[in-house]
């Protein structure tokens, strides 16, 4: 990593940096914006989360000594760290771990979710008060496993790995065993009432009715994201599809801050009011990686932000939610998902002893070389048009160890400069001098 600027001068970087990404979301949104820089906040990792901008001015500034032409333009998933893994119920109804959140996909080197993942656990480690050698340790464990299911997908036809109840164990098995105990009914009932036989959306914190014009144009958005559902995920649009109501809904995540959203409830496979759906339809924002890179090209390709989105999951993960889609609204992308009652996290708090975090990240690596090499059965995009597990191993070919040191340093190091950032960066905000003011 080279950065070695005084504080005052990295303060600068951290500020206009921000300001460059969001300005335009902080002017529509300055509470949600506000929400967003208290989380950032509250510890280093929660800030760098929140700054894969940040992340993409240091790395794409470096030289990359292990991609070549192939392995440096393969799908990534932009923004790859230890809270975005999770489980939801695929296409053929399985519960599956695996990463989530595709908002910052795009085309780049495979080093930088390598990266991105290493220096989020290694700053987690130090959250975790565990010495430097230990991380370090999962660091590498981490890679090895990541290079083990890539050598898997060259010497097997079958792409069909995945992680799930049968095969896994520990903290990621117990994510596992949580999903499955969900329903649909008790995520209804939280989100909806019913009134004369007819379900629609409670009145509650953060929902917002729409007025006639803005529902009419999201209606139109609705029809116009059926038509993105590929034929074999399509069911009896007859019944299914029926709408039944929207909401405007406000988000205040960490990556969703300012981002204009609804929530839409869609008649299920039959008119029993307990296996209705809940869609969201969200804005698409512009990855963090393309401010860095020439993205001419890629840009072409897509219609919007929203289409992006999804050809990238789409390439990235096997048997995306049969409902993923994308629509434009005011000239604008949006993409639409199932609001999954089956999605949850994996729970750090209680993983603290390395030798339970190593069998965690074991996992964690092969499923990281999931989304580089296997796509869905739906992806038809031809921007990678080249086996990438081959790419992968070519470049990294007999240079193993010397990339397990290389990446272990980078995470060390960069996992430092995060810490230092924070400090920064709550300084800065605290001072108004990144678009919202603190108070």
């Amino acid at each position: 990593m080279s950065s070695t600027s005084r504080p005052h001068d990295r303060a600068d970087l951290i500020v206009n940096v921000l300001e460059d990404a969001f300005a335009p979301l902080m002017e529509a949104d300055p509470a949600a914006f506000r929400h967003k820089f208290r989380t950032m906040s509250a510890d280093p990792h929660a800030f760098y989360r929140g700054t894969a901008c940040l992340f993409y001015a240091d790395v794409t500034a470096d030289e990359d000594p292990f991609c070549d032409e192939r392995s440096g333009r393969i799908w990534v998933h932009g923004d790859l760290h230890v809270e975005n893994f999770g489980t939801y119920l695929n296409s053929d109804g399985r519960l599956v771990f695996d990463i989530n959140d595709f908002d910052e996909a795009y085309l780049g080197r495979f080093t930088w979710d390598l990266q991105r993942f290493a220096a989020s656990l290694a700053l987690v480690g130090w959250q975790k008060a565990l010495p430097e050698d230990d991380v370090r340790r999962l660091v590498g464990r981490y890679l090895r496993a990541y290079l083990a299911q890539v050598d898997e997908y060259r010497e097997s036809d079958d792409d069909d790995y995945a992680l799930h109840l049968e095969n896994t164990s520990g903290p990621v098995h117990e994510a596992l065993v949580v999903a499955r105990l969900q329903r649909r009914a008790d995520q209804l009932d939280r989100l909806t009432r019913v009134a004369d036989g007819t379900r629609t959306f409670a009145d509650a914190d953060g929902v917002r009715r729409l007025g006639q014009r803005e529902r009419a144009k999201v209606v139109r958005a609705f029809e116009a994201y059926l038509d993105t559902i590929p034929a074999t995920k399509r069911f009896d649009r007859a019944l299914f599809y029926e709408l039944r109501d929207v909401v405007g809904k406000s988000g205040f995540g960490i990556g969703s801050a300012g981002l204009p959203a609804y929530n839409l409830l869609v008649e299920g496979f039959s008119q029993a009011l307990d296996n209705d759906v809940v869609l969201t339809m969200k804005q698409a924002n512009v990855p963090a990686v393309s401010r860095f890179v020439d993205s001419g090209e890629v840009e072409r390709y897509f219609e919007h932000e929203g289409h992006r989105t999804v050809v990238s999951q789409r390439a990235l993960q096997v048997h995306t939610d049969p409902l993923l889609g994308y629509t434009e609204l005011d000239g604008v992308g949006y993409v639409v998902a199932e609001l999954s009652p089956y999605e949850v996290d994996l729970d750090w708090s209680g993983i603290t002893e390395p030798d339970e975090i190593a069998a965690v990240v074991d996992l964690l690596g092969r499923a990281t070389a999931k989304i580089h090499c296997a796509s869905d059965e739906d992806s038809d995009q031809d921007l990678v048009d080249f086996q990438v597990e081959d790419a992968i191993a070519d470049s990294v070919h007999r240079r193993r160890r010397e990339l397990t040191t290389w990446l272990t340093d980078f995470a060390m190091s960069y996992a430092e400069r995060v810490r230092a950032d924070h400090a920064l960066f709550v300084d800065a905000f605290r001072a108004g001098r990144i678009g919202v003011s603190a108070t």
